[in-house]
């Protein structure tokens, strides 16, 4: 039995929603009853989620889009600007965008990567949450940052992105304990596993390689598979949802398929 979320009203504003878990993400409240900004650097892959979500929406809902990067303040601050004009309103941010690099310490471009991953990891999420605080304070409504299990567990030359999540728990955990009893705003982290995604396919590794390590890793899954975005956005509505889960926040709530528990 698949469990429905009803968020009509609502306006939902989820960056990296181009793809994976933030496409997914975006549908799924669409489908749900809710408004959504559908927001990425590409304007092909923006229109195309745009209308995915406008088509599962029970009222045919028009999506807004709007193309930017999120390592830009200008951007951040034209992305919240817009979804105010449009819908008047902000429910839910759920900070989803992110970037990963395989590097090791002793690169020579290793700074220069570890600066970008955070400036997109962390960063972004900070000033997001920063600037949002205002339009969610008047809905008493709720942030979710997508972390990962790499926030808990060495991955090999990913030093950058682990400390990148690593940041991006204990800032859920500080905004909620301030947001909370200041603004009724709620903060919780998702920590995805392996979920077969654009992302995890970006690692400059050949297609063969991602495959294998796709069936080998499903294999170590306590759940017999990796994750897929779908699951990841399930979590998000769960999250999101003051009926199902408004005594969480300051929760990382892990989403991995057994990965840590494992050992995996």
């Amino acid at each position: 039995m698949s469990l429905k979320y009803d968020f009509t009203g609502k306006v939902a504003l989820i960056t990296g929603s181009s793809s994976g878990i933030g496409a997914a993400t975006a549908q799924l409240f669409s489908k749900s009853g809710a408004n959504v900004v559908v927001t990425g650097r590409n304007a092909d892959a923006v229109a195309k989620v745009a209308k995915q979500c406008t088509d599962v929406s029970p009222k045919q809902l028009t999506a807004l889009e709007v193309v930017g990067d999120l390592t830009n303040e200008e951007d951040c601050n034209r992305l919240i600007e817009t979804t105010v004009q449009t819908f008047g309103k902000i429910d839910i941010l759920v900070n989803n965008a992110g970037a990963g690099f395989l590097s090791s310490i002793d690169d020579t471009d290793y700074m220069e990567k570890f600066s970008l991953i955070m400036k997109t990891n962390l960063n972004s999420m900070v000033y997001m949450t920063h600037k949002c605080v205002p339009y969610l304070a008047k809905t008493r409504g709720n942030v979710i940052n997508i972390s990962s299990i790499a926030a808990k567990k060495y991955f090999y030359i990913l030093s950058a992105y682990c400390t990148s999540k690593a940041g991006v728990d204990m800032f859920t955990k500080c905004m909620a304990a301030e947001l909370g009893p200041k603004h009724h705003i709620r903060v919780n982290a998702i920590l995805p596993g392996y979920v077969e995604t654009n992302f995890t396919n970006s690692y400059e590794l050949p297609k063969e390689i991602i495959d294998q390590s796709i069936v080998e890793m499903g294999a170590k899954y306590p759940v017999g598979r990796i994750g897929q975005s779908q699951d990841i956005a399930n979590t998000v509505a769960y999250l999101a949802s003051d009926t199902a889960a408004g005594f969480l926040t300051g929760t990382c709530l892990i989403a991995d398929g057994g990965d840590i528990a494992a050992n995996v």
